[in-house]
């Protein structure tokens, strides 16, 4: 277990984080998750990779939080991480990158929750469409679909703000 533990605790955290934005919250369900698999090793039964197995239960703990009462009480506490690393050194260019990285996580996080999971598993995690389907227990052609839609929104949602920036210094 220690094996898989520092092999797949990093991939598994970062979806995690990403999922519900908040460091803490994302720590402790990720303990949670490595603790379910412990107590579900016996039943892998080798079927695809166990890496898949993996997200599948992670998504699935994931799901859970979303209905939870602890996830109630957490939606207004997200944070951004504490440094962000570039070439250039320069204030404004640091307060631009966090100014877009705000805007990117707050349009993703404003998408619905099975739009917002596939995107992260494609371009966060790397998933194929079809290691995507078996890890939310989806069809492909639901994947695909909830891909094209989340990046529609996305889409609409980061360049509307685009404009509105643009239309404001144009008014200044």
């Amino acid at each position: 277990m220690e094996v898989l533990t520092r092999k797949y605790y990093k991939s598994i955290y970062a979806f995690v984080y990403r999922k519900v934005g908040n460091k803490e919250n994302a720590y402790d369900l990720t303990q949670e998750i490595f603790i379910k698999v412990i107590q579900r090793i016996s039943s892998y039964s080798h079927r695809g990779t166990f890496k898949n197995w993996l997200y599948t239960i992670a998504v699935n703990h994931c799901r859970d939080y979303w209905g939870s009462a602890q996830y109630r009480n957490n939606l207004l506490h997200t944070e951004l991480p504490e440094s962000l690393e570039s070439k250039e050194k320069s204030v404004p260019y640091i307060f631009e990158r966090k100014e877009t990285r705000e805007r990117v996580r707050n349009a993703i996080h404003s998408l619905p929750e099975y739009q917002r999971e596939v995107l992260i598993l494609k371009y966060f995690h790397s998933m194929k469409i079809k290691e995507i389907a078996v890890v939310s227990n989806t069809s492909v052609p639901t994947v695909k679909s909830r891909l094209r839609q989340g990046l529609d929104k996305l889409t609409k949602l980061l360049g509307r703000g685009g404009d509105d920036e643009q239309a404001q210094d144009r008014k200044k």
